[in-house]
């Protein structure tokens, strides 16, 4: 299993680079990052959250309608509506917050073995869609809430840091 990075890790704030090759490495992580995922119990998982600043991610929202998937050099090619949930993310564990995004996307880009991909998305794969390419562009789902929500959010996690720390 990987190790998640926490809030405060630079790797988290930063855009990933395109992955160039899709080979056995990629393909490795990618299962290591699913491992992991389940492991956590996440229904997504990017790869600047275990440590490596490329653009996949992984995800598995449970659901019989969408399938588990790798995506790799993802981009968002169509957005409409929008739509306010909860979100949380396994490198702020314990933290959630009420994120709008597009209720409906179209995402493009390529599976684990290279194919083209195209996924049209709504509802909690939307959202997990979303949620995911903004790690990969060094973005958390904190900086979509209001500076009042955030600081608040960054004070609790502040608090569960220290309680882990003393454990």
């Amino acid at each position: 299993m990987l190790e998640v990075r926490l809030l405060g890790d630079p790797v988290l704030r930063q855009r990933a680079e395109d992955v160039e090759e899709i080979d056995d490495d990629v393909r490795k992580l990618a299962s290591e990052m699913f491992e992991t995922m389940y492991t956590e119990e996440g229904v997504g998982l990017a790869a600047p959250q275990v440590g490596v600043s490329r653009r996949l991610f992984v995800m598995d929202i449970r659901e019989e309608t969408a399938e588990p998937r790798a995506v790799v050099n993802p981009v968002i090619v169509e957005r409409s509506g929008l739509e306010r949930g909860d979100e949380g993310c396994l490198s702020l564990p314990g933290l959630f917050g009420a994120v709008e995004r597009s209720a409906n996307v179209v995402m493009e880009g390529l599976d684990i073995d290279g194919e083209p991909l195209r996924i049209e998305a709504s509802a909690l794969l939307a959202r997990c869609i979303q949620h995911e390419i903004d790690h990969l562009d060094g973005v958390l789902f904190i900086d979509h809430l209001s500076p009042i929500k955030r600081k608040m959010l960054l004070g609790k996690w502040k608090k569960l840091r220290k309680e882990a720390a003393r454990r």
